[in-house]
């Protein structure tokens, strides 16, 4: 996720573009890119797990479709987890931080405790108990967001400048990777158990603890990986100090320093708001195609397939675009591509039950929700800026992001029930004008002017 160095001002210069295809494609074989691509296919695996894969489960066990929607509270701890970031930075974890290292020792163990919770989640039963359902989901978030404040912070201080722009895709390109691993991936394990003469309930509970043993790759990658340079400075500069007054420097330091900038709260709103038009959409799409006729089997054929293929190629599309424009300009193309795209699924509402519709529709979201992801981050990651607290000010950064896909999109089932599909994702396209006003304000106000010539 990330174009600038932490540390690096608004005045440095970008990495020099390379020279040939095969400088290009060397970079991506790195061994702190192969590290990071690891790491973030370990991000993404987790978050369809409390998320759409889960809806699925709830779809087929009866659960009725508004309370579905509201599964989206689920995501409460991506858009929260700013609030315990100041703890990862400052915090040792008992013998883990010791054997392994700051950022390390966080990142096995907060993999532990995800294989926890995803192993209780396994054990639920949604058509009897929902409830237990949610709260077991809601510890697999939990844990999944913390997960991820330690991977960006490990991103964003451990790529030397020119490895930046790789390391960023390759993470974009593995997290939405994990993302389609544990959707369609799961869909096709729990449909295969059943082949066998499984009962759906145990179908469900092996398919998430095959996903549950998927995040050792990320734990064997942490193990394998070393602690990055930046990262042990940091620790070196606040050795002295107490466990609290570390805590307080992050968290002091992460607001404070973003807060005094100039349209601070104006860039903050547009954080919220740039993917909000896929999170809206993103909420339903699963319940939406199961709901059309489609079964779970089709679906995950297409996702895993063509959509794998589609994110991808749109994810190196988005660092193409963000190389060839400025970052300003990049973001316009971004945003209007991932509003236009809802109305593929509008189209599909019409057509019904069509293999081909569906492949489109599937093709249009992922390659233009990879685009505007690819640009959305390299914008992340360059508000940050010091590895005291890279942590917090990323986990403050994409928590806010987080705020589209939990709360705002809560209702999206009821909307969804009172309009009718094809509305429903017209309504979707219209979500994404606010984001689009914003940042026609601060492009007028030079705000990506102060960030520097940042390029992917």
């Amino acid at each position: 996720m990330t174009a600038p160095e932490a540390t690096s001002d608004a005045s440095a210069k970008p990495a020099p573009p390379p020279t040939s295809w095969r400088d290009s494609f060397a970079v991506y074989l790195q061994p702190r890119v192969l590290i990071v691509l690891l790491l973030g296919f370990s991000s993404g695996l987790p978050l369809a797990l409390s998320g759409s894969t889960l809806q699925v489960w709830m779809k087929e066990a009866g659960v009725d479709l508004g309370t579905i929607g509201l599964l989206a509270l689920i995501g409460t701890p991506y858009t929260l987890k700013f609030l315990w970031a100041p703890l990862v930075d400052a915090m040792h974890v008992p013998l883990f931080t010791q054997r392994f290292g700051r950022r390390r020792g966080w990142l096995v163990f907060s993999q532990l405790l995800l294989i926890a919770a995803i192993l209780v989640l396994a054990v639920s039963n949604p058509a009897e108990s929902p409830w237990f359902a949610a709260f077991a989901a809601l510890l697999v978030a939990t844990a999944s967001s913390t997960q991820d404040i330690v991977v960006d912070a490990f991103r964003v201080e451990s790529l030397p400048e020119s490895e930046q722009a790789a390391g960023m895709a390759s993470y974009v390109a593995a997290y939405r990777i994990g993302m389609l691993v544990s959707t369609a991936g799961t869909l096709f394990i729990v449909a295969g158990f059943e082949s066998t003469g499984l009962a759906r309930s145990s179908a469900w509970m092996w398919g998430y603890v095959v996903m549950a043993a998927l995040i050792l790759i990320g734990t064997v990658t942490a193990l394998a990986a070393t602690e990055p340079a930046q990262s042990k400075s940091a620790e070196a500069a606040t050795h002295a100090q107490t466990a609290a007054e570390r805590v307080l420097l992050a968290a002091a330091g992460a607001f404070s320093e973003f807060l005094t900038r100039k349209n601070a709260f104006a860039a903050l709103a547009f954080v919220v708001l740039f993917k909000f038009t896929d999170a809206f959409s993103g909420t339903m799409t699963a319940p939406f195609v199961i709901d059309i006729g489609f079964s779970k089997v089709d679906y995950a054929a297409i996702v895993k397939g063509v959509g794998l293929a589609a994110t991808l190629i749109g994810g190196f599309a988005g660092g193409f675009v963000a190389r060839r424009y400025s970052l300003a300009s990049s973001l316009w193309i971004g945003g209007v591509l991932q509003a236009l795209a809802n109305l593929s699924f509008s189209w599909l509402a019409h057509v019904g039950v069509n293999q081909w519709a569906l492949a489109l529709a599937i093709t249009a979201e992922n390659f233009t929700s990879a685009i505007g992801t690819v640009i959305f981050v390299a914008y992340l990651s360059a508000l940050c800026r010091n590895p005291l607290h890279t942590a917090t000010q990323y986990a403050l950064l994409t928590a806010l992001a987080a705020v589209g896909r939990t709360y705002l999109s809560s209702g999206a089932g009821y909307v969804a029930k009172a309009v009718g599909w094809p509305a429903f994702f017209v309504i979707c396209v219209l979500v994404a004008i606010p984001s689009l006003i914003l940042l026609v304000w601060l492009q007028r106000r030079g705000h990506f002017d102060e960030l520097g010539p940042v390029r992917v």
